[in-house]
């Protein structure tokens, strides 16, 4: 099938790729040139593991191309699916600046006799996908013949092509059988549960997943603080908690707490949605509010630690808010070189992916960054781990002891072998980890 993704953010990059890999004919819209130019010179602007060659493959095969004409994306597929940005805005809300913006561009290069169905892919607000139907039918010719359909994303960075390649289900927010119809034929090749519901339910659906698997994390840090009290151990709790089928334990893992750019702008965004509505979700802004202590904790163990943070040098390894991703958009990890740098401490840094991304944001003073991750451990009083690349297990830390002060880690990941590294000698700190 012919189809557009407008939007080559993460979204519909990674959408675009994988549609046109199950053999669809896509065409990537752009309103940056720029962007446009890079992508149709192979080079992909954010990193995904896999990514890069899927793009390639697929331009090279003729079913993949990029463009910065709307009314060429909308003469050239049968869907076009909206993927643009969803930002949040001082008060929760979300800015559909973006989503007006395009809907207006689609309604002006809509033709009549050429039906389409305009897809909601971006993360919007219950009853967006009114808003976008109102629109296009206020802006475009009369004759003009389409459909609204919401299709939330279920994608997360560092396995985004496992997710739209292998998803655990697509959903489908439609009141035209003509527009479910074609969608469902859009998703064939997937062979994934397909759920239909109205578009409304279908917007929701997005916002209360993402909400959940906050509170799911927010719910094992708030146990970890317990662990630490009583002495006991956060991963064998979670153990027995996720071998409940009605629990899993996915998204039990204590640490730092959540950030990226979805999990704290859809908590927000609900929070702002259920409170227009009239039913507020007090339980969410409890889930904020112990995210955001979860830092202010671990930063308590490194002073307890250390003592007094002015004039000593600390290594961090890690900076995207993930691993398998160069994303530092709301990084916890990059938030704590902050807080670390205020208190009057130098810091070494590192990072597989967002190294050069991170510099702008933190700069230049008192910080060194380090292309060779073993770098970090040079004279520092202790070593952090920020973000839980794999890459930090595998270091060889039973040599890398000897180029520290003292050979102090703090794990605000739990992603060591908390045991090993004190049988090398290591004082080793994590969270809810005895």
């Amino acid at each position: 099938m012919k189809l557009t993704l407008i939007g080559t953010g993460y979204v519909g990059l990674v959408t675009g790729a994988c549609f046109a890999e199950v053999g669809h004919n896509v065409l990537c819209v752009d309103n940056n040139k720029d962007k446009v130019s890079l992508l149709k010179a192979g080079k992909i602007p954010i990193y995904e593991p896999g990514l890069e060659d899927l793009v390639k493959n697929n331009v090279a095969a003729g079913r993949l191309a990029f463009t910065d004409s709307t009314a060429k994306g909308v003469e050239h597929g049968e869907v076009v699916f909206i993927a643009v940005p969803t930002p949040p805005q001082s008060d929760g809300s979300v800015d559909l600046t973006y989503i007006e913006a395009v809907a207006r561009e689609i309604a002006q290069s809509l033709k009549p006799g050429h039906y389409r169905v305009i897809v909601d892919k971006s993360t919007v607000p219950v009853k967006t996908g009114e808003k976008v139907a109102d629109t296009i039918n206020r802006y475009s010719q009369k004759g003009c013949e389409f459909d609204v359909v919401s299709n939330p994303e279920f994608l997360r960075e560092g396995c985004a092509i496992a997710d739209l390649m292998q998803p655990d289900r697509i959903v489908i927010g439609s009141r035209s059988q003509r527009a479910t119809d074609i969608m469902k034929a859009i998703y064939e090749p997937f062979h994934s549960p397909t759920y239909i519901t109205d578009i409304n339910s279908a917007e929701l659906i997005k916002h209360a997943a993402n909400s959940f698997l906050a509170l799911k994390i927010s719910y094992i840090n708030a146990v970890a603080a317990i662990c630490d009290a009583a002495g006991a151990n956060v991963d064998e709790v979670a153990d027995g908690m996720g071998a409940d089928k009605r629990i899993g334990r996915a998204f039990l893992n204590a640490g730092l707490g959540y950030g990226g750019s979805c999990f704290p702008k859809d908590i927000k965004a609900f929070i702002h949605i259920a409170e227009e509505l009239g039913t507020p979700f007090h339980l969410l802004k409890e889930v904020e509010k112990i995210n955001a202590g979860q830092l202010d904790r671990f930063i308590q163990k490194i002073k307890n630690k250390l003592w007094v943070l002015k004039n000593k040098t600390l290594g961090v390894l890690g900076l995207a808010f993930k691993g398998d991703t160069d994303d530092i958009r709301n990084s916890v990890a990059i938030e704590l070189c902050h807080r670390l740098l205020n208190e009057g401490a130098s810091l070494r840094v590192t990072d597989p992916q967002a190294l050069e991304k991170a510099r702008p944001e933190l700069g230049e003073a008192n910080i060194t960054y380090c292309p060779d991750t073993c770098d970090v451990f040079n004279n520092v009083e202790a070593v952090i781990v920020a973000t839980e690349w794999k890459h930090f297990r595998n270091l060889p830390w039973k040599t890398l002891k000897e180029k520290m002060i003292a050979p102090i880690v703090f794990d605000g990941r739990n992603l060591l072998d908390y045991r090993s590294l004190r049988e090398m000698g290591y004082d080793y700190t994590g969270i809810g980890r005895p």
